[in-house]
């Protein structure tokens, strides 16, 4: 008898990975995720200096070009901000924030939407009801529009100071719970499909439990949209954090994200220092980009109608 094939060596045997061998797009989308991840998680280890390190800053270093600059300074490769924090440090710091927060609020999402889809779709009758009309109502207002009110009412009840220290708390919870509708609504659509199939038929017969049928047996054959979904979410929750920061109900300047970066140096933009907000902007474009790339690639991938063989 042959031996079973590792999981390593079936994965290499996978569509997945064949699809991903042979798309360029794909892998150079990859490889600059991975590099954006090692940067932020190195931060500590890569920056020349600790943007939070106050020790460590002059203002009287503000607003230096980048090094390639005819004003520019040696020791600030992309330059410093109007505080006279390294640009680089900043950015690499900055990184770290968003990606943190962006990849929190949609395990935050995707929690919710998945326990949520999974009940209304397995269940079905009254609750299904109930929930699907609360997730309509949560999809009629805007993401953007509930955090900047939710936002808002706490930093005026709380005070600037509290807000400043749960600010990226806040807007992980604002963000994670104003988008959980779209993980619901695929999930269940995915879960009606499923529980008419034999396995689930053979399961209760069995006599497994309900919970057990919906997370061990249900769940696992739903998790290709998850997976799409989430590279997307995670994207746009990224998006949604950089335009709190640059309302100025985001990250405060002292724990600089990509957003507030953008923010803090957009008054300075037509003064001549271009770079406080344009390199920010164009690191994450950048990020953006790439994950939307690799969302479409697994949507593309992970699409049995798109499948060749």
């Amino acid at each position: 008898m042959d031996p079973q094939p590792s999981a390593w060596q079936r994965f290499k045997d996978s569509h997945f990975f064949h699809s991903f061998k042979i798309d360029r797009v794909a892998q150079l989308s990859f490889l600059i995720f991975i590099t954006y991840v090692i940067l932020a998680l190195g931060a500590p280890l890569l920056s020349p200096y600790d943007p939070y390190d106050l020790s460590q800053v002059d203002i009287l270093d503000s607003e230096i070009p980048p090094s390639w600059e005819e004003e520019g300074d040696e020791r600030f490769y992309l330059g410093t901000d109007a505080q006279g924090r390294d640009m680089l440090s900043t950015i690499l710091y900055g990184t770290r924030v968003s990606l943190t927060i962006g990849i929190c609020a949609v395990l935050l999402q995707a929690f919710l939407g998945i326990v949520i889809g999974l009940t209304a779709g397995y269940v079905g009758g009254r609750v299904d009801s109930l929930l699907m009309r609360f997730a309509d109502i949560q999809l009629s207002f805007s993401t953007m529009m509930v955090a900047i009110i939710v936002l808002a009412v706490f930093q005026a009840t709380f005070g600037t100071e509290l807000y400043q220290d749960l600010a990226m708390i806040m807007l992980i919870l604002v963000i994670g719970i104003a988008e959980w509708p779209q993980y619901a609504r695929t999930i269940r659509a995915s879960v009606l499909a499923e529980k008419k199939k034999e396995y689930v038929d053979a399961a209760r017969v069995m006599g497994f439990g309900r919970l057990r049928i919906m997370f061990r047996h249900i769940l696992p054959n739903t998790l290709s949209p998850i997976l799409v979904i989430s590279t997307v979410q995670v994207a746009n929750a990224i998006i949604s954090e950089a335009s709190l920061s640059f309302l100025g109900l985001g990250m405060p300047v002292s724990q600089p994200s990509l957003g507030s970066l953008i923010s803090s140096g957009f008054e300075y933009i037509f003064s001549g220092s271009w770079w406080i907000t344009v390199i920010p902007g164009v690191v994450l474009v950048v990020l953006v980009l790439v994950m939307n790339l690799l969302g479409d690639w697994m949507r593309d991938v992970l699409n049995p109608k798109l499948y060749k063989g």
